[in-house]
């Protein structure tokens, strides 16, 4: 078994991937700032580190010792400064990629996404183009994923990257918990009734993939788009999560030209104001609803014969209980 480090291991996907590792009997090191909230991490059999991706002095020290490194910190949202997006997910990859390089790490497993391929299609691949209007998140993790790429061929540490699809399930606090939370509130509409595709992947499905890859040698050099390979629209979606809460989808809809129009608004004022807080709505999400933003697993089957262990029913059961048993309101 392999001493591994984790980047970002508290938080949604780095928590579910610290404990595989470990029931794989691994031996893992999670980097954490000092301020984390390490409340998934209870109980878990890690070594804690504090260290953070953009000082440079605490990541030596993170990555001594280890044989791979998962890096999977870095800032996912739709709203906020570019500057801030550059700085953790471009500066920070270079960072910690560096640093492995310096203590002989055999190979760096990078989390990136299918977001920078953008909207409106169904089946891209690894190959289809990058799109050219992309949010500052989208565009760092592409700037970050090519920096990669040059800096293995030149260093000679093979990378994998992984292009999570809409990931949700177990300590998910970003996604899943604020739309379960809107469903049950009858806060909740979809955009033109949800006849676009989308591209879910389950938590533990995901860290199939991620953890399928950095075992094997086949994937150096390599990117992976990861989704439960589903031909699914978001109504489809929203009526299994329904149907796993016990409730009835709410019929509301909204046309995507007014959403659209709408978030922008929203958007524009949060910008114009340099207001802090993220809008209600923003582009990014209306696109995520009500365009095509679909992904074909293709590659992953051709590599490994891949296909996800736990299905879309039994997903969304799993993620209901967990989110019955942490509820806020509780």
């Amino acid at each position: 078994m392999e001493k591994i480090l984790v980047t970002g291991a508290n938080g949604f996907i780095g928590s579910n991937l610290v404990k595989r590792l470990i029931d794989n009997g691994n031996t893992v090191r999670s980097m954490v700032r000092k301020t984390s909230d390490l409340k998934f991490l209870e109980g878990i059999n890690t070594e804690i580190v504090y260290g953070d991706i953009n000082d440079t002095d605490s990541l030596d020290k993170s990555v001594e010792g280890v044989d791979k490194v998962y890096h999977v910190a870095g800032l996912a949202a739709d709203w906020g400064p570019y500057a801030k997006f550059n700085k953790i997910n471009l500066q920070g990859t270079q960072n910690i990629a560096n640093a492995a390089h310096k203590n002989n790490v055999k190979k760096l497993i990078y989390i990136s996404t299918v977001a920078f391929h953008g909207f409106g299609k169904t089946n891209m691949t690894e190959e289809s183009p990058v799109s050219e209007n992309l949010i500052p998140y989208s565009k760092t993790k592409y700037l970050a994923e090519k920096w990669l790429w040059e800096f293995s061929d030149k260093s000679g540490m093979p990378v994998t990257a992984v292009r999570p699809g809409n990931v949700y399930g177990i300590n998910d606090r970003t996604f899943i918990s604020k739309y379960i939370d809107a469903l049950l509130k009858g806060k909740f509409m979809e955009v033109n009734k949800g006849k676009s595709k989308t591209c879910p992947v389950y938590i533990e499905n995901l860290i199939d993939i991620i953890i399928l890859v950095g075992e094997n040698d086949k994937a150096d050099g390599e990117a992976f788009i990861a989704t439960d390979g589903l031909d699914i629209d978001w109504h489809t979606f929203n009526t299994k999560l329904a149907n796993a809460l016990k409730i009835t989808l709410p019929k509301a809809s909204i046309p995507y030209p007014v959403a659209m129009t709408v978030a922008k608004i929203y958007y524009g004022i949060h910008k114009t104001l340099s207001i802090n807080s993220e809008p209600f709505l923003t582009p990014y999400r209306i696109n995520n609803g009500g365009k095509d933003y679909h992904f074909s697993i293709d590659k992953l089957k051709r590599y490994f014969d891949y296909k996800p262990n736990i299905d879309i029913d039994e997903a969304m059961d799993r993620t209901v209980k967990w989110y019955n048993e942490n509820r806020r309101d509780k």
